[in-house]
């Protein structure tokens, strides 16, 4: 098994090798690849020394899975190329997510739908991750109908120059160099990513579109709002769900408590329920405030917490990685 990581010295190229040393990932021969300044540095894997080399030095060596987090247009131009010499590509930008001829896994959910053809398989948006891992077991039960989200979501969702920003702005630095056209150290920006023609932004977008491809239903009638937030643990989602039958809030907690990869922590009484602060550097999507939305029929509201860079990236990627090797894909 020769496995490649495109990106690495980013934040989810980064913690796609924390995970990696947390499993038992069958690797032989491992190599990481990074933008030309970072070439020759030295990157460490379970006590070993690895030498970043080049996407192209990469492509020659004709990795079996490649992992991709360095952006749409390297994925773009680099996975059909990977593919041409027997790899097969997990890719975590948006490059391929909405191509109809390309799976978008969460492996809890539509991992079977995988097949050895596929060869390009893209990794879903970070907050799109966490809120399906929730709808998906819902709609089975109840037949979702419409879904309102409202996100709270860490820097860590836009890369290393807005932590950069966020920890020069709360020292009081001069010459900021802002990748937000704001302040994000005490503000909150109802802007993550750019805006589109509709005055919805691309990350609306793609919580609306990303969760009826994997869902695989274009019914549920879905709208969005995101925020950035300065956090840097996870992502945290407040979310209305309408179902068609009126749903029993016990339920609802007994199916997310038996759902692999979720955490219910629901006890309002005793101040319990999910935050970034707990969720970093975890790899469960943490679920809490379930509760009869009274305006509204067949509807709750429901509190969805994550770690982006984990289970919203890096663990995703892995764990179909995993699939693709159980299943003898590779």
């Amino acid at each position: 098994m020769k496995l490649g990581i495109v990106g690495v010295t980013g934040l989810v190229g980064r913690v796609m090798v924390d995970v990696l040393e947390k499993t038992n990932f069958p690797i032989k021969k491992l190599y990481f690849s990074a933008s030309e300044k970072s070439i020759g540095k030295e990157f460490f894997f379970k006590k070993r020394t690895y030498k970043i080399i080049s996407l192209h030095d990469l492509f020659l060596k004709k990795p079996n899975i490649v992992l991709f987090s360095a952006g749409s247009s390297i994925s773009r131009e680099w996975a059909p190329r990977f593919e041409k010499v027997g790899s097969k590509i997990i890719d975590n930008s948006s490059a391929w997510r909405m191509d109809p001829e390309k799976k978008l896994i969460v492996p809890e959910i539509n991992a079977s739908s995988l097949e050895k053809k596929d060869n390009i398989i893209a990794n879903p948006n970070c907050s799109t991750i966490q809120l399906v891992m929730v709808l998906f077991p819902l709609h089975i039960e109840y037949k979702i109908q419409r879904v309102v989200i409202s996100t709270y979501q860490s820097v860590t969702g836009t890369g290393k120059k807005a932590l950069n920003q966020l920890n020069q702005e709360k020292e009081g630095a001069s010459n900021i160099h802002k990748i937000y056209p704001y302040s994000i150290y005490q503000n909150v920006l109802p802007h993550c990513d750019s805006f589109t023609e509709n005055n919805y932004t691309i990350e609306e977008m793609k919580l609306i579109k990303e969760t009826k491809k994997i869902i695989n239903d274009q019914n549920i009638a879905i709208t969005a709002t995101a925020v950035r937030v300065p956090v840097i643990g996870g992502h945290s989602e407040s979310v209305n769900i309408t179902f068609q039958k009126k749903p029993s809030v016990d339920r609802i907690s007994e199916i997310l408590s038996k759902t692999k990869g979720i955490v219910v922590q629901d006890d309002p009484q005793k101040n319990i329920y999910p935050m970034p602060l707990y969720a970093h550097g975890k790899d469960e999507v943490f679920v809490g405030r379930i509760r009869e939305d009274f305006s509204f029929q067949n509807s709750i509201n429901i509190w969805i917490v994550s770690d982006n860079l984990r289970k919203g990236a890096a663990t995703n990627a892995v764990q179909i990685a995993e699939y693709l090797i159980n299943k003898k894909y590779v």
